[in-house]
C-alpha cells in the first residue's frame, strides 16, 4: 500500500469515528514500532522509532537513531498480527476519548438521536451524531415506547469513563428536560428575560412550573402558554401528552400555594414555619380538586413550594381546633388566648401539639417545663383517640362505598326495600323522566340553554303537568303489572 493511499484511508476512518487523522497517524506510528519490536525480538521500549509523513504518507522507521529499511510487506505474520491488534486497540481508545471530549460540556443539554435496540433491563440504546448512548429504564417516561429508527429527543445526564469506554447517559424523565424544553420553545425563558423559579414533576403524568419575569412588560404565564397555546403544545406533543401547569410565582409562600393548587380554589391557608407544614381549607365541593387524582395535584404542589401540604374541609379544620382547644385547656395554665396563639403559628390539631414537643411549646406559650411537658402528654393520649377514629369513619366510608358500588352494579338502585320495584324510580329511568334530572342535572348542564325565568318556565309546563304525570303514570302502571 503506498503513502497516498494510506492517508485517504486514514482519513475516512477519522470521519467516520469523529476522531483527528493526526491522532490516528501517531497510532500507526506506534503500532509500527510495536510491530518492529516483535520482528527483531526486542525488549527495548526505546530502540526503535517511526515517524509517517502527513503529506506524503512515508513511513521512516530508526533503531537507536539509524535509518532501518523495513517494509511493511517484509513483516512476519506475528508481527502483522501484532500491528493489526495495536492499531485495532488504539483506535477504539481513541474513538471512546473523541466521545467523551465531545459530550461532556454537554451535560444538560438536549441531543436528537435515533433509536436502536432495547437490551436487557429495558435500557434504551440511542445512535447519537457521535456515537451511541444509553437511556437507563429509570430515565424513560412511563409506558413510552420507541421502536427502531424512531427520533429520539432527550438530555444528556451524564458522561462517565468506564475503563476504557465511554458512557453517554440520557433522560427523558429528569425534570431538567423539561426546563429545557422551555428555553428552546420559549426565546424569553432562554434569554432569562421569565426564570424557571421552581418545578415538580411525575414524568408521564403531570408536571407544576412556577415561573416569574424580571420585565414588567412580559406575562410569565402568557409568554409561556403562547399564542392559542402554541408554545405549551409544543413541548406537550414532545412529552406524548403530558399536562404542564403553569404557576405564577409569588414570594409569598400563602400565594404560591395557592397558585400551586389551582384550579381548586382555597378558602384559608395556615403556615406552620416550626413544622414546615401548610393547612390549606377548602370548600367541600373544592376538595377532590384539590387533592386531585390519586393525591397528584396536592403532591406536586407540595414538592413545588416546598411545604408539606394538608387540605381541610371547614368542618375538619374546625373540629381539629376544637379538639386541640378542649384538651390543652384541661390545664388550669393554659387559657383559650394561648390556644389561639398556636392557631396563629399554623398549629391546628394535637397532632401538631405532639410533633413540635415540650420545649417548642413552653418557648411558644411561655409556659414552664412541666406544664409543657403535660400539654404534649395530653395531645399525644387525644392524637391517639382521634387517629383510631378516623381510621374506624375511613373503613366505614370504604365499606359503604363498596357496598354502594356493588349494589348499583347489581341493579338494585331500581329496587324498593323490600326488594319491590319502586314504581317512581323505575318509570322515570324507563321514560326517560324529570326523576332522573335531579342527579343528573349538574352533569348534563353543560351546553343547555338557561330558561327565560323560573316564573314563566312553570308557566309554561303547568298546562302540561296534568296531562303529562297522568301519562306517565298509567305507562309505568301498565310496564310494572299495574
Amino acid at each position: 500500500m503506498n503513502g497516498p493511499e494510506m492517508l485517504r484511508i486514514l482519513d475516512s476512518i477519522a470521519r467516520d469515528r469523529k476522531v483527528e487523522r493526526s491522532v490516528l497517524v501517531a497510532d500507526l506510528e506506534q503500532a509500527m514500532v510495536s510491530a518492529a519490536r516483535k520482528h527483531f525480538g526486542s525488549l527495548d521500549l526505546e530502540e526503535f522509532a517511526c515517524s509517517v509523513d502527513q503529506l506524503s504518507g512515508e513511513i521512516s522507521l530508526t533503531r537507536h537513531g539509524e535509518p532501518v529499511e523495513l517494509n511493511p510487506q517484509d513483516l512476519g505474520r506475528i508481527a502483522a498480527q501484532t500491528f493489526k491488534q495495536v492499531m485495532i486497540q488504539k483506535f477504539r481508545e481513541d474513538e471512546q476519548t473523541s466521545l467523551y471530549d465531545r459530550y461532556h460540556t454537554r451535560v444538560g443539554q438536549i441531543v436528537t438521536g435515533t433509536a436502536q435496540r432495547y437490551e436487557r433491563g429495558g435500557r434504551l440504546v440511542v445512535t447519537l451524531d457521535a456515537g451511541e448512548s444509553e437511556m437507563p429504564r429509570q430515565e424513560q417516561i412511563p409506558g413510552e415506547q420507541f421502536s427502531p429508527g424512531d427520533r429520539v429527543r432527550a438530555m444528556i445526564l451524564d458522561v462517565k469513563r468506564d475503563g476504557s469506554a465511554t458512557r453517554v447517559i440520557v433522560s427523558r424523565a429528569h425534570q431538567d428536560f423539561i426546563r429545557r424544553l422551555f428555553e428552546v420553545e420559549v426565546p424569553e425563558v432562554a434569554e432569562r428575560i421569565i426564570e424557571v423559579k421552581a418545578m415538580a414533576r411525575e414524568p408521564g403524568q403531570r408536571t407544576k412550573i412556577a415561573v416569574s419575569s424580571i420585565d414588567s412588560r412580559v406575562d410569565a404565564v402568557g409568554a409561556c402558554v403562547g399564542v392559542r397555546g402554541s408554545r405549551i403544545k409544543n413541548i406537550v406533543d414532545e412529552l406524548n401528552g403530558e399536562k404542564i401547569d403553569i404557576v405564577r410565582w409569588n414570594e409569598s409562600s400563602q400565594i404560591l400555594i395557592q397558585n400551586a393548587l389551582k384550579p381548586a380554589e382555597v378558602a384559608e391557608i395556615s403556615l406552620c414555619f416550626e413544622l414546615g407544614r401548610a393547612t390549606v381549607v377548602v370548600r367541600d365541593d373544592q376538595l377532590s380538586l384539590a387533592i386531585g387524582k390519586r393525591g397528584q395535584n396536592v403532591r406536586l404542589a407540595a414538592k413545588l413550594t416546598g411545604w408539606d401540604v394538608d387540605i381541610l374541609t371547614p368542618e375538619e379544620f374546625t373540629k381539629n381546633l376544637e379538639i386541640m382547644s378542649t384538651t390543652l385547656q384541661q390545664i388550669d395554665e393554659i387559657d383559650e388566648k394561648m390556644v389561639d396563639r398556636l392557631a396563629a403559628l399554623g398549629m391546628i390539631s394535637v397532632f401538631d401539639v405532639e410533633e413540635i414537643g415540650a420545649e417548642m411549646l413552653g418557648t411558644e406559650l411561655e409556659l414552664s417545663e412541666e406544664v409543657a411537658a403535660k400539654a404534649v402528654e395530653l395531645a399525644s393520649a387525644q392524637a391517639k383517640i382521634v387517629a383510631e377514629q378516623q381510621a374506624r369513619e375511613k373503613e366505614e366510608a370504604e365499606k359503604r362505598r363498596a357496598e354502594e358500588q356493588a349494589r348499583i352494579a347489581a341493579g338494585e338502585d331500581l329496587l324498593g326495600p323490600e326488594g319491590t320495584p319502586d314504581a317512581d324510580s323505575a318509570a322515570a329511568a324507563i321514560l326517560g323522566g324529570g326523576g332522573g334530572m335531579e342527579s343528573g342535572g349538574e352533569a348534563s348542564s353543560e351546553g343547555t340553554e338557561a330558561p327565560e325565568s323560573s316564573e314563566q318556565q312553570s308557566t309554561q309546563e303547568q298546562p302540561q303537568s296534568e296531562e303529562s304525570d297522568s301519562n306517565g303514570d298509567s305507562r309505568a302502571a301498565e310496564i310494572l303489572g299495574g
